[in-house]
Order: structure tokens, then C-alpha cells, then sequence
């Protein structure tokens, strides 16, 4: 599971439950495996205070991750890169160009973060009733106030400026990662980071719904209570389960799970017709890769031609290359390390961001 981390608590801003008037569908947020525009990317930059502290060439080898991404994915779709500033742009420029990127697939935006998990605090993006874009701005607190959030709390409303895109702002903290949709009418979540007091104080899971059925157009919901403090995210569901061409789960083993019972609840889940789920299985690594945890391979990425999975140089990769493969047998599965990003907290979902397509 995730490595666990030692933080030092920020203040948090306390989101008071506010009744929608008009509880109507309006938006509706697509399944990741449908067809993308792009995909979203925060670039590692010499900014992030967490990198200070830690070993010499951490940013180098982040980075290494992040070339290997666009490379992977431009073939497919537009990559949009957010960049901290002039400087750091042309950088990651003549990176990508030594790469033999064909920079007409890239594109970027010069917006200061404190960090690069894009798929937490970046633009939400949902077709609304015309099936036209838009963007939902969920608060973003820093995991409930673990670090540094001012500057990437600000990221879709620049992204909704950049593109000229309508845009709600939603009081409700929630992180991308927190939420899976099939595309069907389901949403799954956990309770520990949602309904967890450092993000949304005081609410109940009938407060959370609410919102999630008026902004992603959901109707049917998932649950499991999840871990306090497992991870920086409070064990964010994309850590856990990930729903593939609506009618699948992919998931860990029982044998792997903290709590068996979540994985009988998956198995036993209803969509929104009440039909059961297929369960596809991801396995962990066989070695211990990050302290004493395991890798996971759950955290990958669908992007149009490529799906994008954890690696981890143990022999479980292959497993997991050729279970994903098997799933979506329309695209490649290429692996990107992601030792150093899992030290802190997260893998390629959490560092990616989809924009769908207006078809």
C-alpha cells in the first residue's frame, strides 16, 4: 500500500455544508477510459519544498518519469504541461525536444504550484447539460492541511482562464483521486478522506452525495470506510479500485487488502441497474520496494493509445503488464518507474489529469 509519511499539519479552512438548491443533474463527469482531448501534467520544479530535503538528483529522476509520460502519451492526444514559471518552461522544452518529442502535440501553461499531483488539485473536467466542457473547482486543502496548497488550490481557475472554459466553484474539499466513476451513473469513494474532518468537518455521507449527484451526474454510490492516516491522502480510493469499461473492478487480491471486508464489498457491489461488476485482479510486488511496503500497480493511468502502469523492476510487472493488457487489449501498457514518486505519497494517477473530449 502507500509508504506512510511524516508531515507538519497547515491550517485548514473549515467548508460549511451548503444545501443545493436545485439537487438536478446538471453535469456529468466521464469515465477516464473514454476519449480524451489530453491529458493534464504539473512538471516537478526546483520550488517544491520537499525536494529540498531530500537526496541529491530526486528532481532529475522525477523528472525522468514525467519525459517518459509525455512521450508515451502525445502519440494519442495533446499533453498540456503546467510549468512555475518562464525558466522552468524552457527547460522542460529543451528536455522534451533532445527527447524527440514532436512539440505540436505539447502545449504549456505557466501556473506556480507547490506540487505535481495534477489529478488532486487540478481542473475537474465535466460535459454539463449541452454536453459542452466545463470545469468544477472542488477545494483542494493539502490533504487536509499536510502541505503546501495556496499556490495549487488555484490551478482550474487558471486552466478555465487559459481555455476560456465556463466554470463552478464547488465548496466541498475533494481531490480528484478520492472519486473512480464508471461512466454509468456510479460513483466510488472512501469515507476516510471524503467525510474525514480535515476536509469537509461535520458533513455526512448524505452532504458528499448530494454534490457528487448534482456535479458528476451520479446517482449510485460505492463506499468503503477506508484508513485515517494510511497515507498523505487518507487512502484515497484510487489506491485501491479503479473501474474499467463500466462493468469491471480492478482491484488487489484479498489476501492484500488491510481489511478483507473492502474487498467483499467490491465483489458484491451494484451499478446503477443493479448489476454486478466482472473483478479483475492487480497484484503487489513480490519484493518490498519503498521501506517496508509493497509496490501496487492499481494507481496506472488509460490514456487514448496507452494505458500507463506503475514499474517497479520486481517480477510482478510483467503480471500486471499482461493482466492490464489483457483489459484493454486496444492499447499498450507501458510501465514508467515510479519508486521515487511512491516514497512521496502517490504514482502516475495522481500526477495525471484527463481532459474528455466534446464529441
Amino acid at each position: 500500500m502507500r509508504s506512510k509519511m511524516c508531515w507538519k499539519r497547515k491550517p485548514i479552512p473549515q467548508i460549511k455544508v451548503q444545501t443545493i438548491q436545485d439537487p438536478q443533474n446538471v453535469f456529468t463527469l466521464p469515465a477516464e477510459d473514454g476519449p480524451h482531448e489530453g491529458t493534464w501534467l504539473q512538471w516537478p520544479h526546483r520550488h517544491i519544498s520537499r525536494f529540498r530535503w531530500r537526496r541529491a538528483r530526486v528532481l532529475e529522476r522525477y523528472e525522468r518519469a514525467w519525459i517518459d509520460m509525455t512521450k508515451s502519451l502525445h502519440y494519442g492526444e495533446r499533453v498540456h504541461i503546467i510549468v512555475y514559471d518562464e525558466e522552468h518552461e524552457e527547460r522542460v522544452k529543451n528536455l522534451l525536444v533532445k527527447e524527440g518529442c514532436d512539440m505540436n502535440q505539447i502545449d504549456f501553461f505557466i501556473i506556480p504550484t507547490d506540487d505535481v499531483w495534477c489529478r488532486d488539485n487540478g481542473p475537474v473536467f465535466v460535459f454539463d447539460e449541452n454536453k459542452q466542457l466545463h470545469i468544477t473547482d472542488w477545494e483542494f486543502n493539502g490533504w487536509g492541511g499536510k502541505f503546501k496548497y495556496q499556490l495549487s488550490n488555484q490551478v482550474p481557475k487558471c486552466v478555465a482562464d487559459y481555455l476560456e472554459l465556463p466554470m463552478t466553484s464547488i465548496p466541498m474539499a475533494n481531490e480528484g483521486g478520492s472519486v473512480e466513476v464508471d461512466g454509468h451513473g456510479t460513483l466510488m469513494a472512501k469515507r476516510s478522506s471524503i467525510l474525514n474532518s480535515n476536509r469537509n468537518k461535520g458533513w455526512q455521507q448524505s452532504d458528499a452525495e448530494e454534490y457528487f449527484r448534482r456535479y458528476f451526474g451520479v446517482t449510485n454510490f460505492i463506499w468503503l470506510d477506508g484508513s485515517k492516516g494510511l497515507d498523505i491522502t487518507d487512502d484515497h480510493i484510487d489506491g485501491t479500485a479503479r473501474f474499467a469499461h463500466g462493468n469491471t473492478i480492478v482491484t488487489y487480491f484479498r489476501q492484500d487488502f488491510l481489511d478483507p471486508r473492502e474487498y467483499d464489498q467490491l465483489k458484491n457491489a451494484t451499478n446503477a441497474i443493479g448489476k454486478s461488476y466482472n473483478i479483475v485482479h492487480l497484484p503487489l510486488t513480490k519484493r518490498k520496494c519503498v521501506g517496508r511496503d509493497y509496490g501496487y500497480y492499481i494507481n496506472y493511468y488509460v490514456g487514448n493509445q496507452v494505458v500507463l502502469m506503475p514499474s517497479f523492476d520486481d517480477p510482478n510487472d510483467e503480471v500486471a503488464r499482461m493482466t492490464l493488457s489483457s483489459l484493454y487489449s486496444d492499447r499498450a501498457i507501458v510501465g514508467i518507474p515510479m519508486k521515487d514518486v511512491m516514497k512521496d505519497g502517490g504514482m502516475i494517477h495522481c500526477v495525471t489529469q484527463q481532459q474528455p473530449r466534446v464529441l
